[in-house]
This record gives C-alpha cells, structure tokens and sequence, in this order.
C-alpha cells in the first residue's frame, strides 16, 4: 500500500507588501504600506501589509479610495517578476522541512505547499514542523498562516478559510447580500447565531488522516479555488458550503457548472491526485568534461574549451544572462589544478569570442604532465540585452557603433584583452559631473562599467569659466566727518 500523503499549505496573505519591506525598510512599525499597479489605466493596490489590511485596505482597491481611507498610505510599485523570483527562493528555503516543495500562484491567495509525508517526524511531528514553519517564517518578518490534511486541496482551504481566515474581508458561505438578476428580489439569509467573544488564537490546523471531509464541510465553496463567476452562482441557488455539494448529485453539478468543480472537489476529498511539482533546481553556469588521456598540447586544451563554452553559452542563453567573468580550470596529471581568469568589458555568450579572450591565457597555462579534466564556469553575469546582427541595418549601426566613443563589440573585446593584462579596474574614462566647481565637473569611471555620455560632453564654455579663483578682499573707506 503507498505511503499516505500529508501536505503543509503556507498561506503568506501579505507577502509581496512584506518582502519589498524586509528589502528596502521603507515604512516604519505600524506605516500603513501597499504595491500599486495599473490595471485597465487605472491604479489598483496590488498588495498590503498588515497595517494597511488592519485599515480595511485589501488587494484590488482603487488607489484613489484606499487615499481616502488612509491619507498616510506609502505606496510602491509592484515588481511581479521580481517577486514570483522572490517567492521561488523562499520556496527552496523551505526545503529544509521537506524536499517536495512547490509555490502557490502569485495573488492574494499566494503561499507554499509542503509534502511533509515521512519527513514530520523529524521535528517531532505534524504539529511541531507546521509551528517552526510559521515561526520562522514570523522571524523573516511574513505573516503566515497553516495547515496540514490529507489532500492539497484540503490544506489549501483550511489554511485560507479555517477561523474565518479571508483577505480584504471577503464574504464567507452566509454573508451574501446580493440581488438576483432575473428577479431583482433579495436572496433570503440564513438566522446567525449571536455574536460570540473573540477567541484566542487557533493553535496549528493538523487534520487527521482520513478527517479532510469532515474538516472541509463547514467552510464555503470559495475554499475550493474555484472561479468567482462560479462561486457566485453556486451561493445564488443556495449551496454555500461544501457540505452541501458533496450532497448533490455530481452529475447535475458537472452539466451546469462544469467539470472543474467536480474536479476540484474531488482533489480537496482525495479521490483525484494533485501532485506538487516541486522547482527544478537551476543548472551551474558551468560545465565539465574529461578526457581519457591527458592532454598538453595547447591546441587539444583549446578544443576542449570551446566545447566547454558551446554547454555554458547554451544555459546562458535560456536563463537571459551574459558572463562577465570565466573562469577556466584545467585538473594536471601530477595533481592540482591550473587555474585561468578572464573579466569581459561586456557581457558576452558567443562561444567563438569567449575562446578567443581565453586563447592567450590558455597559452601561458602550464600543464606539466597533461590533464586529465577541464572544467569552465561563469563566477559573474549579468543581463544580456544583445541580440545576434543580422540584416544590412543592423550591420550599418554596428559600423557606427565602431565610430562612437563606446567602440561596439570590438571596442569591448579589446578593452578584455587589455584588461586580461593589466586588470580591467586600471581601465577609465571620464564622465561628466554635475558640479557648480569646474575642477569638480567630472568623474573617472571603470571603462568596463560604464557607458560614454549620451550627445558627448556638455559645452559648457559659454555657461562659466574654466576656473576660479581665490576672492579679493575689498574694504570700503568711510569719509570722516
């Protein structure tokens, strides 16, 4: 019989807002913070932090009313990119409760899903890692909330709806006070009970195993990440709570609303898989190879890197990046390594140009006896927003690219040749400086780290002069009366 599954869902309700905070520091305890974006032209709150929600702030709100609600509202804009990369890493940080780890899509209902089966035990159970979880994620500074069960889809819910757990105050099963559009007559709402006192803090949600349906009957159909349109239809014929739904017949409900619902039923009660397709750890940006003999010839060494610059350029090429500076090792016969840097003025993938910057320090390596592996590795990269030239347009701004003081590409490959001599660092250029002091006016910048002025330098001759000098004391003689 396989093992039961026992997933851990992270429910991170302010993480976008929380993590650009722990970055920059931007708002003090208490500050009211949000990441704005545009939507349909118009400025929406993309996320909030604790402080804001406190307010009645929430995901979605029009920038113009959450002013109104809270005029010392700091707000940023949101970076999805970059904290979908963000949420990525804080996913492999909690590898260290289970190998199986996957993200929840980016939103408000973002978080973390953990396969914890045969690992719990570890930390002395369910209930044990599911604290030090929230815990340290507490210490990171993110508001988190958790849930062990049966399913993903069980864990998921109890996470976000157990205790009343909704953000921006969404309606629960109940709260619907909604006309209906046929008839424009209000739906009839069930008696509440009295209002009771508020309760302590829930301790950590561990389902049973074999207790996600009774755990999963009180809660709205909401919990079942279905589409809004279809949760609001199911809570205008009355069936708000998942209790309901498993009473229906199933059929009926696939015919009406579709098989998502019946699916996502079936993932929350387990009787469809859900599997959790943890990250695929990111490849080395480099690479290996060894040889059956050991070679000395610098001929056969170059061979081998270029081989070894075709595997790096290709994993440059898919993660978007440039190498800036390589690396290249060479394991002797007689032991030890033989060690070669380059530092490129330019970030570059081209595996012809990469062998040609590493073909003089190739020749000056000393191999000794031979060797038996080579290996190349990219130790600093960086963005590489160059395209491959082609066309007669783009071989015309090549050429002008020659002309300017930039230089192009050639202009950069001999700044690594000379830099691969001297060091990159003792290569400058002056730039220009906004200063009212002419001698201060301009800045000596690293020629590989910086870009010529755009329109060349300023004229300012006609502005002021080229240099001051010290004041003349003046002193007026009064007349004597």
């Amino acid at each position: 019989m396989p093992p039961r599954r026992r997933i851990l869902s992270l429910w991170l309700p302010h993480f976008a807002a929380e993590w650009r905070l722990r970055r920059s520091g931007a708002a003090a305890d208490g500050q009211a913070f949000a990441l704005v974006e545009e939507v349909s032209g118009a400025l929406r709150l993309a996320s909030v932090n604790q402080a804001a929600a406190a307010s009645g702030l929430g995901a979605g709100m029009m920038l113009t009313d959450a002013r109104a609600i809270r005029p010392d509202l700091l707000t940023r804009p949101a970076a999805p990119e970059r904290e979908a990369a963000a949420l990525a890493g804080l996913a492999r940080w909690a590898g260290r409760w289970s190998p199986l780890v996957a993200p929840e899509p980016p939103g408000p209902w973002t978080g973390l899903a953990l396969d914890i089966a045969g690992a719990a035990h570890l930390f002395g159970g369910e209930a044990e890692t599911l604290a030090e979880a929230l815990e340290a994620l507490s210490g990171l500074g993110f508001t988190a909330r958790g849930a062990v069960a049966d399913t993903r889809g069980a864990a998921w819910a109890l996470a976000r709806y157990a205790a009343g757990a909704r953000p921006g105050g969404a309606p629960a099963g109940d709260a619907v006070a909604a006309d209906a559009r046929a008839t424009r007559v209000r739906s009839p709402r069930r008696p509440r009970p009295p209002a009771a006192p508020p309760a302590p803090p829930a301790p950590p949600l561990v389902v049973p195993v074999g207790g996600a349906r009774a755990a999963l009957a009180p809660l709205p159909v909401a919990a079942l990440r279905l589409p809004e349109a279809v949760t609001e239809r199911l809570m205008r014929l009355g069936l708000r709570r998942i209790e309901e739904l498993t009473l229906t017949p199933r059929a009926g409900l696939a015919r009406r609303f579709g098989a998502d619902l019946v699916l996502r039923l079936d993932q929350a009660l387990g009787h469809a898989p859900e599997p959790i397709s943890p990250l695929r750890a990111e490849l080395p940006l480099s690479a290996r190879i060894s040889f059956p003999e050991p070679i000395g010839l610098v001929a056969d060494v170059e061979a081998a890197a270029l081989r070894l610059a075709e595997r790096v350029s290709a994993r440059l090429t898919e993660r978007g990046l440039g190498a800036r500076r390589l690396r290249f090792s060479l394991r002797l016969a007689e032991g030890g390594w033989a060690t070669a840097e380059i530092g490129l003025a330019r970030p570059g993938r081209d595996p012809a140009r990469l062998l040609a910057l590493l073909a003089p320090k190739i020749a000056a390596m000393e191999t000794g006896f031979g060797a038996d592996a080579a290996r190349l590795a990219v130790t600093e990269s960086e963005p590489f927003d160059g395209g491959s030239r082609r066309g007669h347009f783009e071989a015309l701004a090549e050429a002008e690219a020659r002309r300017d003081a930039a230089g192009g590409e050639e202009f950069a490959d001999l700044l690594t040749r000379i830099g691969a001599r001297i060091g990159l660092e003792r290569l400058t250029r002056p730039l220009p400086a906004e200063s009212h002091i002419p001698e201060k006016g301009w800045i000596v910048a690293q020629a590989a780290y910086s870009a010529p002025p755009e329109g060349g330098w300023p004229d300012r001759g006609r502005i002021r002069p080229l240099a001051l000098f010290p004041p003349e004391p003046m002193t007026a003689e009064g007349s004597a009366r």
